[in-house]
Parts: C-alpha cells; structure tokens; sequence
C-alpha cells in the first residue's frame, strides 16, 4: 500500500515471485469512470472507491477460501479503505511503501502509460491516514531490496 509512485506494482511484482503468491494490482480493478475521473486529474472520493474496494475484497476473500496467497497493490490510503479490504479475512497483512514526496513525484513525472494523473499525488498524501500496524518500508532503495525486506519482515511475523 502506498501512494501513487511508491513503488506498488513493482514491489508488488517482486513480493509475490518471493512468497510464490499471485499478484494483483487494484488499479485494473477501476470501472473506467474511476479510470476517466483519475486520467482527468479528479480525485476520487469514498463513494467512488465503495465498489472498487468491495471488489477488492471479494478477490482477497476468496483468494483466502481457496488457499491461495495473493499480494495486492493496492493504495489503500485510509484507514476505513484498509478494514474494507480486510473485512472478514483473517491474517491479511500490510506492507506500507513510505517515501518523501520530492522522490514520488520524480517517480510520477517520469511515469508512462499510467492513466494516474500526477498531479494527484498532493490529494493522496492529505488523504493518506499512515496505517498502525503495518509493515512500514522506506522506498530509497532498489524494487529487489525492498521485496527481499518486506518478506523478511512478513516471514519474521513483522
């Protein structure tokens, strides 16, 4: 979880090859207004986010019915968002990709084929609730690194 340019998807990717996990990516799990409303430049509010994140949890849901493992990148920038996701799966971690905002929008700027416009990236961070809990890992350092780090700390209990 993390902002936009944190490094997700990335991450993500590299997690889940480590934890021999399936990987998703919420964002393709947008309906195309949402989809349309973020290339604009809007930002999203909660009753945007409502079925995308009931969406979300019923893969994580039935991810854990079957057995599966699954990382999800997802942005989960709110507290309520977090506990939705979660809501009646038991175990489900978080890892928070954490980084100064100078760093994410070089990440953004240099971003192509995102339909995440950057210029929403100050919305996120006065969005962002900072999760209790969670794994929280700085985003300084190579995607690799910071896979290795988030499974050392998830197989740690962390």
């Amino acid at each position: 979880m993390g902002v936009a340019g944190a490094g997700k998807t990335t991450v993500g990717r590299l997690l889940a090859r480590h934890l021999a996990a399936r990987f998703a990516d919420a964002d393709d799990f947008h309906p195309p207004e949402n989809v349309a409303k973020m290339r604009a430049g809007v930002a999203l509010d909660d009753a945007d986010r409502a079925p995308w994140l009931a969406r979300l949890n019923a893969l994580v849901a039935a991810s854990a019915a079957a057995g599966e493992p699954l990382v999800l990148a997802c942005s989960a920038l709110k507290r309520a968002y977090r506990e939705r996701l979660a809501d009646g799966v038991p175990g489900v971690r978080f890892v928070f990709l954490d980084g100064p905002r100078e760093l994410l929008a070089r990440r953004l700027a240099g971003r192509t084929g995102h339909y995440m416009n950057p210029d929403l990236l100050d919305s996120q961070l006065a969005t962002l609730e900072r999760p209790e809990g969670a794994i929280v890992l700085a985003i300084d350092a190579p995607p690799e690194t910071i896979a290795c780090r988030a499974f050392a700390a998830l197989a740690a209990g962390g």
